[in-house]
């Protein structure tokens, strides 16, 4: 039964690993890996030295803290709210809603927003203007551009994360919660003294899960909603990686941006990870 999800590991996730030597090299594909010329550390010192850095520095964390803040805690939040439904078949019809867009295609997303937000003829503009308002372009406005992105991700996201949640919610005693009703407790000191510390060791791992992709923001969804209006607020690393790797064929420099990405990205694991045991918590290793 382990053998599938062995091969998987070690031929999609660890045989691929050795493709990152190519970010000290200045590799060539017609000379492969072995024959490619090694120039060590020149390509991170050519990307930290880049004017553009700091612009995808910053747009890649202001996104990467705006989905720990803003997206990170309603998974919990939703998974809490429909642990309080007593109604089977209500519950069960909501849960069913609120998973059902995470099935949907990041191109279905972004289409729907643009018909919802255009300017010519987008819903929102037309209730804006109905309202005694100037239409706003949001998807062209930089201002927007981080706000529209979180709202995506929120929609389509939330009630996916509310799975492992809700596992974790099912595996309480409620012999717990009729001891807390026994001695006066009402709902609000039941989810604080009991629901909440029963599922703080799954917050705190999935905190530290996230963390290790604090940096990836998504390729896809933001390449669809990137133009030349808001590039300055919505280039990021991964679009950068597209860019200068596909478009451009700069294999080398691509791979040692990713590295650097993967690497801040361990950093914040293994940190996240001591910061927790020393709290008493289990962590993930």
């Amino acid at each position: 039964m382990l053998l599938p999800g062995i091969l998987y590991f070690i031929l999609f996730k660890y045989l691929p690993m050795w493709g990152v030597l190519i970010a000290f090299q200045n590799y060539q594909p017609f000379r492969g890996f072995l024959y490619s010329d090694w120039v060590g550390t020149r390509h991170f010192i050519r990307f930290f030295s880049e004017p553009a850095f700091w612009m995808l520095f910053r747009n890649t964390v202001m996104l990467a803290l705006y989905n720990l803040i803003f997206f990170f805690p309603l998974p919990i939040v939703i998974a809490l709210m429909l642990n309080e439904i007593r109604k089977e078949v209500f519950k069960r019809f909501v849960q069913t809603m609120v998973y059902i867009p995470h099935f949907f295609s990041w191109v279905v997303v972004v289409g729907v927003v643009y018909i919802l937000f255009t300017v010519e003829g987008g819903v929102i503009n037309e209730l804006i203007v109905r309202a005694g308002g100037e239409p706003i372009n949001f998807l062209i406005s930089g201002e927007w551009f981080r706000t529209m992105i979180m709202a995506e991700v929120i929609w389509k996201e939330t009630g996916w994360g509310t799975i492992i949640f809700l596992a974790a919610l099912a595996g309480v005693d409620p012999q717990l919660y009729e001891a807390a009703k026994m001695d006066g407790a009402g709902r609000a000191r039941q989810i604080w003294h009991i629901t909440l510390p029963a599922i703080r060791s799954t917050i705190v791992i999935l905190f530290i899960l996230r963390l290790g992709h604090f940096l990836d923001t998504g390729f896809e969804q933001i390449i669809l909603m990137l133009n030349a209006m808001n590039r300055e607020v919505g280039e990021v690393f991964d679009t950068y990686v597209y860019s200068v790797g596909i478009n451009q064929a700069q294999f080398s420099y691509s791979t040692a941006v990713g590295l650097f990405k993967s690497f801040v990205g361990l950093i914040l694991v293994l940190s996240a990870n001591a910061i927790s045991k020393k709290f008493g918590e289990e962590g993930i290793y």
